[in-house]
């Protein structure tokens, strides 16, 4: 999965409009405009597309976590220049607030059956035997749980 295509899916699954994607940013240190988050937001066979690399991604999910968590002292965190799928997982998982349970219970949603010991290894330092790389399969089901869970229909 590519840098757009795990945002495309997360402002679906949170049904977030330019004006919160701006916002999000922001709150990560980085003032994106709304004609760059509609380039990153392109598919890639549109020529205007442009890729969105690892810093801007973690500047997103840093302003994620600050407006879902608030922000800690000291301003926003530095984004990382480089990322990976667990590292994505886990931005998710700090801005979400989740313990193991319910990261289990969105990849339930997903119809993805993981078990603890499985998702503790991709929490792990990677210096860990017990470490495990997430691959773009685990994170695309999370996320498509997270969309199941919050864009519901309303009854």
């Amino acid at each position: 999965m590519t840098n757009n295509d795990i945002l495309r899916r997360l402002r679906y699954a949170f049904d977030y409009n330019d004006d919160k994607m701006m916002e999000l940013f922001a709150l990560g240190g980085y003032p994106a405009t709304r004609a760059e988050i509609s380039d990153w937001l392109k598919k890639e066979d549109d020529e205007a597309a442009q890729s969105l690399y690892d810093i801007k991604l973690a500047t997103f999910l840093n302003g994620l976590i600050i407006s879902m968590r608030g922000a800690r002292e000291g301003g926003p965190p530095k984004p990382e220049k480089t990322l990976n799928n667990n590292m994505i997982l886990r931005k998710l998982k700090i801005a979400l607030n989740l313990r193991d349970e319910g990261i289990l219970a969105i990849f339930d949603l997903a119809d993805l059956e993981v078990s603890k010991h499985e998702l503790s290894a991709l929490f792990r330092k990677p210096t860990q035997k017990q470490y495990r790389l997430c691959k773009d399969q685990f994170l695309r089901n999370f996320i498509y749980g997270l969309q199941l869970k919050h864009r519901r229909p309303k009854e």
